[in-house]
């Protein structure tokens, strides 16, 4: 996955970000213009802050939790809240939440690109 369908990604939970909130941070509840919850794992709390609109401050969907120094979008939401590691799972699951279509097959075959590998040289053939 590119850096741009990332983005995009992105920017498309941002648009839902209260949606995305009350799925993935069931734990936290709406603060005016911001959902407020323990942490970015779901605990129950107060400490963790999303915002929910485009402000002057930053887009809908980054965060940021004073009390770790932590901060991110809603992807890193989504990885944390599920315990996911490999960011082709968080996509995948991020696409499912928005009910967008499973992208196309190409080039890559599990997350990891296919490169050609060229033989190598034989010791002692002079290559």
């Amino acid at each position: 996955m590119s850096r741009l369908d990332a983005t995009d990604l992105a920017q498309r939970l941002g648009r839902q970000a209260e949606a995305v909130c009350r799925f993935y941070l069931s734990n936290g509840r709406k603060q005016g213009n911001y959902w407020q919850v323990g942490d970015v794992r779901n605990t129950a709390g107060r400490s963790m802050f999303v915002r929910l609109h485009d402000s002057a401050k930053g887009v809908a969907g980054k965060w940021t939790d004073p009390a770790t120094g932590e901060h991110g979008d809603l992807l890193d939401v989504i990885r944390e809240s599920l315990g996911l590691i490999d960011f082709a799972d968080v996509a995948e699951e991020a696409r499912r939440f928005l009910s967008l279509p499973r992208p196309e097959p190409g080039p890559h075959t599990g997350g990891r690109r296919r490169h050609r590998v060229r033989p190598r040289p034989r010791a002692g053939s002079g290559a």
